[in-house]
């Protein structure tokens, strides 16, 4: 076993549509198909034989208690931070840095032992952090009336999976760089000085690949960083909207059938 894994499992800021139809606290804890999604993430990393301890953040560990799937030794449930990039950082620091960490989100539901093992193995040489991309055209072959928030790039959209890996200390700088664009999102002028004029300019314009966009991004992190080609349209798929959990349930009702 080479990987730890982090699953957060925290509140956004904002309104969640998700929570307030279901009306529970988190939306970790909504059932899917009979099983609160949190657990058929932890499930799915478990059977991974490459992954070992998972580390589940949520702000309130006993909202966890009782669920089977995160019973073990190999569980850990631990206090989330403030925001994403926070509760990473911690979670980092709990589980340490001895084994590579892979890093995703109890939104996900549909995510299989397949497709974290997809990831996990095709992990490029010298990286200190990837992303899983996956294709729009690849979720659209599946979900046609799916509408994803797609990162625009020269060489083609590509949608985020949340999955990342983080392989040396020098990642942690990415998660900086990251907690920076958490505080500057309500303001435009301090994001764009971060993220830099030209490369801006250049995704703007769609003249940007995703390459120049990893260069661009680790120039400023300090961190070498490359994308993974997720060929799954479900791993691409995470439960922020009513009609995703519409979707996650069909789909996982025909799984289960």
């Amino acid at each position: 076993m080479t990987w730890s894994a982090l699953v957060l499992a925290g509140r956004r800021h904002g309104a969640c549509p998700i929570t307030e139809a279901t009306g529970v606290s988190h939306k970790a804890l909504v059932p899917v198909a009979g099983q609160a999604m949190v657990e058929r993430v932890v499930l799915a990393l478990r059977a991974v034989p490459a992954v070992g301890r998972i580390a589940v953040m949520i702000e309130e560990p006993a909202l966890l208690d009782g669920m089977r799937a995160l019973q073990g030794d190999d569980v850990s449930i631990l206090t989330a931070a403030g925001s994403p990039s926070l509760s990473t950082l911690a979670g980092i620091d709990a589980l340490g840095m001895s084994r590579s960490i892979l890093m995703t989100t109890a939104d996900t539901p549909l995510v299989t032992p397949k497709i974290i093992g997809h990831f996990v193995q095709n992990q490029p040489v010298g990286a200190d952090a990837t992303v899983g991309l996956a294709r729009l055209d690849t979720i659209h072959a599946t979900y046609p009336n799916n509408k994803r928030t797609g990162l625009r790039f020269s060489d083609g959209p590509r949608s985020g999976c949340n999955l990342f890996a983080f392989h040396t200390q020098r990642a942690r700088e990415v998660l900086r760089f990251w907690r920076q664009v958490e505080e500057n999102r309500k303001r435009p002028l301090a994001m764009l000085r971060q993220v830099g004029l030209v490369p801006a300019l250049r995704y703007a314009t769609r003249t940007l690949p995703l390459d120049a966009a990893l260069v661009a991004l680790g120039e400023r992190t300090g961190a070498r960083l490359a994308a993974i080609d997720m060929p799954f349209a479900d791993a691409a798929i995470d439960v922020d909207k009513t009609a995703d959990l519409e979707l996650v349930e069909r789909v996982l009702a025909g799984r289960e059938a």
